[in-house]
């Protein structure tokens, strides 16, 4: 616990996924926080103190409480308020696999194939491949007899796993239109270019 705040604060940067989805979350449950777009190379001693990890996304609530993992402040989010029911299938096995799959070694993988320069004992093809076995494969099975992975609906695991996708896309377009399946491709298309998600992307001030 921290001393309280007036309002809840988050520390976020924009294009980090984790805080992607924390930030969608956030906003779909109507919470208004005050949003801190940190420098990664300058990070705010308030987030270090707090945090000692200083990984974002960090929210800090007016209670002083700390929440600074990414999927905790979902969940704590729609606790609150779910309009979307995206609560509803949370602990569908399926669903918790994949996300489990995609923070665990479907992001292992991803980092070393969008980093490669980082690994240079490692080929970034086997690294895609892995990233490939690990999470886009069971994804699109899942997604080849449904719209979203929890059914009919969307739900907090589509959105907690979409921004990963979207990293891996970027790292070789092309190749992700040509070789990876189509309904992966739609159903990340959708997410990207929802109203929802162009909100969350928005910039947000750095700190003084």
């Amino acid at each position: 616990m921290i001393e309280p705040l007036n309002n809840p604060l988050l520390y976020s940067y924009r294009r980090c996924p984790y805080a992607m989805r924390a930030r969608m979350a956030l906003y779909v449950a109507k919470i208004t926080c005050r949003t801190v777009e940190i420098d990664l190379r300058h990070k705010p001693a308030h987030l270090i103190r707090v945090s000692p990890k200083a990984t974002v996304p960090v929210l800090c609530l007016s209670n002083g409480e700390v929440i600074d993992e990414s999927i905790d402040i979902m969940h704590w989010a729609l606790a609150q308020h779910d309009p979307l029911g995206w609560l509803d299938r949370a602990h569908e096995p399926v669903a918790q696999r994949l996300l489990a799959q995609t923070d665990g070694p479907f992001k292992q993988a991803l980092d070393q194939y969008k980093y490669s320069s980082r690994f240079m004992d490692l080929d970034p093809a086997q690294a895609r491949a892995q990233a490939m076995a690990a999470l886009i494969d069971p994804l699109a099975e899942v997604l080849s007899h449904q719209p979203f992975i929890g059914g009919e609906r969307a739900s907090l695991h589509d959105v907690a796993i979409f921004p990963f996708v979207r990293q891996f896309a970027g790292v070789q377009l092309d190749w992700f239109e040509s070789d990876v399946p189509t309904t992966v491709q739609a159903w990340l298309s959708q997410w990207v270019e929802s109203s929802l998600f162009k909100t969350i992307m928005q910039k947000a001030p750095k700190p003084a």
